[in-house]
């Protein structure tokens, strides 16, 4: 699969073949579900904790009598059915994340960027760098190339000045070559790669 190249101020730079096997693989959207889900449950804390009855600052001692009262038996007011009781059956410190198998994880990669070359949103650029951190001058450049939503993934490392410039544009993230991910792919409509990002991926994931 042969794509133009392009140079970050609109101009052109040839062309660059793409491996099919990569880039043209067939698109697997209950993988891509499964490693998407994999990512958010990766995020999120676990933090959230409410205590219980054992945990709560109350007396140990009975309310009342246990017959003659007249009214429901009970223990302390550490019980949850009272106020200032321990919360029954609340969330605890946990981990949330799931297990997903690394070739599937490699699998939805390679759906994710087949996805987008096939819907056209593939974008390849010479090189992500600027001489000069100015915003203005990088949103010259995404207007000419047509971007608005977009994902820019790298090299090894993402040049200061490019990366300073990007800081401010909404609806446009940038990640080095080894952050590319599946979720980041998706949620942006246009991906762009540059030249060294492409051969990482394809020895990556071939």
């Amino acid at each position: 699969m042969k794509v133009a190249v392009k140079t970050i101020e609109g101009g052109s730079a040839g062309e660059i073949e793409l491996a099919d096997a990569v880039f043209g693989a067939p698109v697997r959207k209950d993988i891509l579900q499964r490693c998407v889900v994999w990512q958010l449950s990766r995020r999120q804390a676990g933090t959230h904790k409410t205590k219980g009855r054992s945990e709560v600052t109350a007396t140990a001692k009975k309310m009342y009598a246990q017959k003659g009262t007249g009214r429901a038996r009970h223990g302390n007011e550490a019980a949850p059915q009272f106020r200032g009781g321990g919360k029954a059956f609340g969330p605890v410190v946990r981990s949330h994340a799931l297990d997903l198998p690394k070739k599937v994880r490699q699998l939805a990669l390679r759906s994710a960027l087949s996805s987008k070359a096939a819907d056209g949103k593939l974008v390849v650029l010479d090189s992500a760098q600027m001489s000069e951190p100015k915003t203005a001058k990088l949103v010259a450049g995404l207007g000419k190339l047509g971007l608005s939503d977009a994902l820019v993934i790298a090299g090894a490392a993402v040049d200061t000045n490019f990366a300073r410039a990007a800081a401010n544009i909404a609806h446009l993230d940038v990640l080095p070559q080894q952050g590319a991910n599946v979720y980041d792919i998706l949620r942006r409509d246009t991906l762009v790669l540059t030249r060294d990002a492409v051969k990482h991926l394809e020895e990556r994931l071939q």
